[in-house]
């Protein structure tokens, strides 16, 4: 009987690296949502780091977190870094290109409790009387990324942190078409 384990052990770790190793090097999360707002409302709360507090998924899962910003208030160069518990870790992003109402591209970095380096992006299509945002992240899956990918399903959760940002960022946006 130990010599079957002894053989079977090894086995079974060979062909579960192999599977692994053929996961996805790349992915890709995207989600959309349409905003009853004038672009440009919608544009500035993204466009501008601090602004992320208030529709940020991430925000409220560690409200004692360090926060740090940096470089212009918005648009490209502005950045934001964050240091936190194990549900935020610890990272930075920086945005690199900023088009009003059309494209925001931001670099994403984590540094815990993983290290990733992903690319964020947000595009604005116009939808009637408010426009359609769509949230996307990219990256390359690492070895453990792979691993982790056999075990949960990274697109589900991920995404509904950002169908929760979006549904977060919808009521600010609504709050504010209410002051005005």
């Amino acid at each position: 009987m130990l010599k079957i384990v002894l053989i079977a052990l090894p086995s079974i770790v060979v062909l579960l690296l192999i599977v692994i190793a053929f996961q996805p090097s790349a992915f890709r999360i995207t989600r959309s949502a349409r905003f009853a707002a004038p672009p440009a409302t919608v544009f500035d709360q993204i466009n501008n780091f601090h602004n992320w507090a208030a529709w940020s998924p991430w925000a409220r899962l560690d409200p004692d977190a360090r926060n740090h910003f940096d470089g212009p208030a918005s648009g490209t160069g502005a950045a934001f870094s964050w240091a936190g518990n194990s549900k935020v870790g610890e990272g930075h992003m920086r945005i690199t290109d900023s088009r009003p109402s059309e494209l925001i591209l931001i670099d994403l970095v984590f540094l815990k409790p993983f290290a990733a380096t992903n690319i964020t992006e947000f595009t604005f299509r116009p939808d009637g009387d408010g426009i359609a945002v769509t949230w996307t992240m990219s990256g390359k899956n690492s070895f453990m990324g792979k691993a982790a990918g056999l075990f949960m399903n990274c697109d589900k959760m991920v995404g509904g942190q950002f169908e929760q940002g979006l549904a977060n960022l919808e009521l600010v946006v609504a709050k504010m078409a209410a002051r005005s």
